[in-house]
């Protein structure tokens, strides 16, 4: 990993969080620590660092990536509602991973799904 104070903090901020920050989270704690960052700086290291494989990019629909510290395979679940976003440790089975590999003529090598729903919060009425 190339070094710089930036890239650090940015990594910093992501192994600390537990809740998948997007790019816009990381980059208003981020101008706390250094005021004059600008957010192309946050995106381009957090696309480095995702590439260099010590960070895990969530990409989802709406174009709202998350990024992760674990980088062993799991899968997420995301409210609809208010964009919480929680690890679920449900995993393919073989004959799923098989039965998906006959059907589209892939070898399959790896999985992420997120499964979007409402949290509890949300169904509650309260806000996070």
């Amino acid at each position: 990993m190339r070094y710089s104070k930036q890239k650090e903090e940015v990594l910093k901020i992501v192994l600390e969080s537990c809740n998948h920050p997007d790019t816009k989270d990381i980059y208003k704690i981020v101008k706390k620590r250094i005021p004059n960052i600008s957010l192309g700086t946050v995106y381009r290291n957090l696309n480095n660092l995702s590439k260099e494989g010590i960070i895990k990019k969530i990409s989802l629909e709406n174009g709202n990536d998350r990024y992760d510290k674990t980088l062993t395979n799991h899968n997420h679940v995301t409210c609809i509602k208010c964009g919480k976003m929680c690890d679920v440790s449900v995993l393919l089975k073989t004959s799923e991973i098989v039965k998906i590999e006959n059907e589209t003529g892939f070898k399959i090598t790896d999985s992420n799904f997120n499964i979007n729903g409402i949290c509890k919060d949300c169904m509650e009425g309260r806000k996070n």
